[in-house]
């Protein structure tokens, strides 16, 4: 199974067209980000305390569902 991140990276683009992928460009620009991480509790304590680009974890919460319903 591939992890978040690395499901995350398929919404990287150089001009973001949504909140998703503006979030996968600054997850890539994250250098601690959590790149291995299959786990929902480890990403959101991780974004709550580092994921200052974030504006919203609803953000997170949207992309996550998409990474759960296409595994």
């Amino acid at each position: 199974m591939k992890s978040f991140y690395h499901y995350l990276m398929k919404y990287r683009h150089p001009k973001p067209k949504d909140n998703i992928s503006q979030f996968a460009n600054d997850a890539y620009d994250d250098l601690s980000f959590p790149k291995g991480s299959t786990n929902y509790d480890e990403l959101s304590d991780y974004l709550e305390l580092n994921g200052h680009y974030l504006n919203n974890m609803v953000i997170f919460d949207e992309a996550w569902d998409l990474y759960i319903s296409e595994r």
